[in-house]
């Protein structure tokens, strides 16, 4: 009987991850500062440094960080496992904020370091080891969700964040390949694919959200089943594009096959919001 209440109870999204949440909101603070500034005087910062990259950059690390932390209390992980992960993420980020900002205001690229100083060297070597800590540990999380204990906590929910899993791999994957060997022929970019791949991590589970609090939803599950399936279909489309060496927003076969899997995952959200009764649940909690 307690497992089964367990089971059904609804958990509130950001449990426990305040200070997670605080370091996320940080880079909409600075996101903002970056966004000021590029109004004021524009983004290149001679030789090599662009404020608005370190816009998008908080931005969508802000973002990773706010969506990481919602849905870290549904993986099953214990106390201590969410501690080091937790805190782990909150050093990562910080570095990454700082180094981001402060090196693009310095002219300089804080990645691929062209004609830098001795410490601008230390700063991108850095910046490479906390790129890859990030993908050891979300690799981490994402084993965790695929156990029994965190399907056993919300199944509609963990089923979603699951096919998000996948995407946020394809994600550091294309991360890697732009690291290693930048535009691939003459018009090809897997930016594309890297960042509609963190998406995945608002799309998917907001769908299985949905179905959560809507009633009398037979088809719940097959509705998370196509948006996951769908989003993940869009990316490997966009991803063998950029294969190809050939620009995304070209008019051919697979970015619009891209388009017409993205529109079609977003089918359940219109089917689920169309329906009118929704249950409140608590959000969010210290």
């Amino acid at each position: 009987m307690q497992s089964i209440v367990r089971r059904n109870a609804a958990l509130p999204f950001f449990q426990g991850e305040k200070w997670l949440v605080y370091t996320g909101l940080l880079g909409f603070l600075l996101a903002g500062i970056c966004a000021i500034w590029v109004m004021l005087y524009g983004g290149p910062v001679a030789p090599h440094g662009d404020i608005s990259k370190a816009f998008s950059f908080n931005a969508a690390l802000g973002i990773f960080l706010l969506s990481t932390a919602a849905i870290l209390p549904f993986s099953g992980l214990g106390t201590k496992r969410k501690v080091f992960i937790r805190w782990s993420y909150i050093a990562l980020a910080l570095f990454s904020y700082v180094a981001e900002t402060m090196q693009n205001f310095r002219g300089m690229n804080p990645r691929f370091v062209k004609d830098g100083t001795p410490f601008d060297v230390a700063i991108g070597s850095i910046f490479t080891v906390v790129a890859l800590l990030f993908i050891l540990y979300y690799v981490f999380i994402a084993i965790a969700f695929f156990r029994k204990q965190a399907h056993s906590l919300q199944p509609k929910l963990v089923l979603g964040i699951r096919y998000a899993m996948i995407a946020v791999m394809l994600s550091f994957a294309a991360g890697i390949w732009i690291s290693i060997e930048g535009i691939i022929g003459k018009h090809g970019s897997m930016m594309w694919l890297h960042g509609l791949g963190f998406h995945a991590l608002q799309v998917v589970p907001f769908v299985a959200w949905l179905s959560e609090q809507k009633r009398h939803v037979p088809a719940a599950r097959r509705f998370i089943h196509l948006t996951g399936i769908a989003y993940l279909l869009g990316l490997v489309a966009i991803g063998w594009q950029t294969y190809l060496g050939r620009a995304v927003l070209e008019m051919s076969v697979f970015p619009i096959l891209a388009a017409c899997c993205f529109l079609i995952a977003f089918i359940p959200v219109v089917l689920l919001l169309s329906k009118k009764e929704i249950r409140h649940t608590s959000v969010i909690q210290n």
